[in-house]
């Protein structure tokens, strides 16, 4: 029983070496048996005949015999032919990257993710050797040829970058020389227009800017172009030059950036802005429209043209400017959200700034506006009427939101803050002499001993041949005061011509003196001490 159970195991043992060996030699020979497998299966000569190498530099690196997915050898042999001519004229090509990748029932080649050619089996069974070991073969092959190519083509395309440089070089040259002499043509140019065209810049009598200084200016912005340009130039120059050597492109790609880059974020910018840009000129239209009627209709109530129930000519100016400038606000707070940048946190505290400085700092100004739209409608006066403001009496000239100037008989002109209209009283002569007329008075003292129906007469009738003064009514006398010694006689009379006011009082001034020196009565505020023994102060008559 033993020595069976030993024979039995020598067998099993033998068994499974002898299994090992043959599973061993079929590890050995997988590829061999594969293209057994596919040597079964006799070979096309016409394959043979229609093979066609893929070619570098004249040189034919191998032959494809294959038709793969409808293309012939000619047109892979071809397409492998121009990409790799393709690849190896790149700065960077590197042949070491040609890589062999696997995808069933094809070994491709690639260069950087690139493909470059498929070898199929049967291009390996013309080769002489198992798939992947043809593909390793054209690796090589192909690889130390792209070494010996590039390394020709190195050379050769230095000497052309540095070819071209030159040329680049040249060619600024030429510019620069050309520039020069077209920018010193243009100041030869300037000068000879000195006294012509160049005259200077003068507005009525005041001449702002001299012919001999304009020149200057004008010859000063002819070189800052010329500086400015020489610089482009230069700038634009270098980067040409360094886009030509592969090891500075990247300096190349720096300098174009500074420049297109900007360029390119303001052209975007415009672009993106254009929409924004037509609806805030869509507003502006509208609103500049309606303003413009407003304008219209205001100027047609002025003047008389159309007439509204409780609205007086005189307002029509001032509410159309209130109208429009609270059109204009709302305006800007339409087209405020499409400014560009109005979303920024700058523009946003730049608007709180300006709007916290407006409004501690124009306090006085905002209450002087207040009180001229006040004033516009209580209608108190109005241009050309003559007023007493305060203690300034004179024409109105000017009527504004903020202050209302006067001109007095001297012909100074003052300037009165609205504020200060609104909280003084005024005067306006000229309203009251629209009506009955204003009233003028002058007061004169005259003794007791002069009867005062004879005062009254001469009064009136010096008031009567005033110039400027109204026959009726009829001048008035008032005695305003009894005194100790002399009577008080307030002479008044009516004028419709207020803004005449000084030239009416001194020749109403001229007359009354006239009259009284006629009738022997003296113009004076007697007090007695004593009875006086000599003559009295009465002027003779016609001037004896």
């Amino acid at each position: 029983m033993d020595k069976l159970k030993y024979i039995v195991t020598v067998f099993c043992t033998a068994i499974l070496a002898l299994n090992g060996l043959v599973a061993q030699d079929n590890g050995q020979s997988d590829q061999a048996k594969q293209a057994e497998e596919f040597s079964e299966e006799p070979l096309d000569s016409s394959q043979y005949l229609n093979r066609r190498g893929v070619v570098l530099d004249g040189d034919t690196l191998f032959y494809l015999y294959d038709r793969i997915d409808g293309y012939t050898p000619t047109v892979r042999a071809r397409l492998a032919s121009q990409k790799i001519d393709e690849l190896i004229h790149l700065h960077d090509f590197e042949s070491d990257s040609l890589r062999i990748e696997v995808n069933e029932p094809y070994y491709q080649i690639f260069y950087k993710g690139e493909f470059v050619m498929n070898i199929s089996l049967t291009d390996a069974r013309w080769f002489g050797k198992s798939q992947e070991q043809t593909a390793r073969e054209y690796l090589n092959t192909l690889t130390n040829k792209c070494r010996v190519v590039v390394s020709g083509l190195d050379i050769k395309r230095l000497l052309i970058q540095i070819g071209l440089a030159l040329v680049v070089i040249l060619l600024s040259g030429f510019i620069i020389r050309y520039v020069n002499r077209l920018f010193k043509f243009l100041a030869l140019r300037i000068q000879r227009l000195k006294g012509t065209y160049l005259k200077g810049l003068t507005f009525r009598n005041y001449e702002f800017i001299t012919e001999e200084r304009l020149t200057s200016i004008v010859l000063l912005a002819n070189n800052i172009l010329r500086v400015l340009f020489l610089i482009f130039l230069f700038y634009l120059t270098l980067p040409i030059i360094f886009s030509i050597f592969p090891w500075t492109e990247g300096i190349a790609n720096t300098l174009f950036a500074y420049i297109l880059d900007p360029l390119k974020h303001f052209v975007t910018a415009i672009i993106r802005y254009i929409p924004n840009l037509f609806t805030i000129a869509i507003i502006v239209f509208v609103v500049r429209y309606i303003t413009r009627g407003i304008k219209f209709l205001a100027r047609e109530v002025e003047e008389g043209k159309l007439t509204l129930n409780n609205f007086y000519p005189d307002w029509a100016i001032p509410t159309a400017r209130v109208i429009n400038f609270l059109l204009y606000i709302f305006m800007l707070v339409l087209i405020w959200p499409y400014i560009p940048g109005s979303d920024s946190e700058i523009f946003k505290g730049v608007s709180v700034f300006l709007g916290l400085l407006i409004s501690l700092g124009s306090s006085s100004a905002i209450s002087n506006i207040i009180a001229g739209l006040v004033i516009t409608y209580m209608r108190p006066y109005k241009i050309g009427d003559r007023v007493k403001i305060g203690e300034n009496s004179g024409d109105v000239v000017e009527k504004n939101l903020l202050v209302t100037r006067v001109r007095t008989i001297k012909n100074e002109m003052i300037t009165v803050p609205n504020s200060t209209v609104l909280n003084n009283s005024s005067i306006n002569y000229s309203l009251s002499g629209k009506m009955e007329g204003l009233i003028i008075h002058s007061t004169v003292t005259i003794g007791y001993d002069v009867p005062w129906r004879k005062v009254h007469e001469m009064l009136i009738e010096a008031a009567s041949c005033t110039p400027f003064i109204e026959k009726n009514p009829k001048p008035f006398v008032l005695q305003t005061s009894l005194d100790d010694f002399y009577v008080s006689y307030q002479v008044n009379a009516y004028t419709k011509e207020p803004a005449k006011q000084a030239m009416i009082y001194s020749d109403l001034h001229a007359l009354i003196q006239d009259i009284f020196a006629r009738n022997d009565v003296e113009i004076m505020s007697p007090h007695y001490r004593a009875e006086r023994e000599g003559p009295s102060t009465i002027p003779p008559k016609n001037g004896e």
